[in-house]
C-alpha cells in the first residue's frame, strides 16, 4: 500500500496600505523640497488626502497619521516662509 500524503501550503501575503505609503513619501518630499515655490502646497495637500483615505484601512494607520502630519507641516512651513519673506521685505 502506498501512503502518499499531500500537503497544501498556504502562503498568506502581508496586507499593505499603499495610500499611506504614498502619502508618507509625498509628505517627506514636500518638507524636504520646501524651497521650491508651489510644490509643497501640492505635495502637502496630496499627502493629507492620501493619509485621510489610508486611515480607512486598519493596516499601517501610523503611516497614515504621519503622512497627514507631514502634509500639514509642509504647508505650514511654506506659509511661514512667505511670512518671513514679507517681513524681511518690509525692513
Amino acid at each position: 500500500m502506498n501512503n502518499e500524503q499531500t500537503h497544501t501550503v498556504i502562503v498568506q501575503k502581508a496586507e499593505g496600505n499603499g495610500l499611506a505609503v504614498a502619502g508618507l513619501v509625498l509628505g517627506i518630499i514636500g518638507v524636504v523640497l520646501n524651497i521650491i515655490p508651489f510644490l509643497p502646497y501640492i505635495l502637502g495637500a496630496l499627502a493629507i488626502i492620501f493619509g485621510g483615505v489610508g486611515m480607512m484601512k486598519s493596516v499601517k494607520r501610523g503611516m497614515s497619521i504621519a503622512s497627514i502630519i507631514l502634509g500639514v507641516v509642509a504647508i505650514a512651513m511654506k506659509f511661514l516662509f512667505w511670512i518671513g519673506i514679507a517681513s524681511l521685505s518690509s525692513v
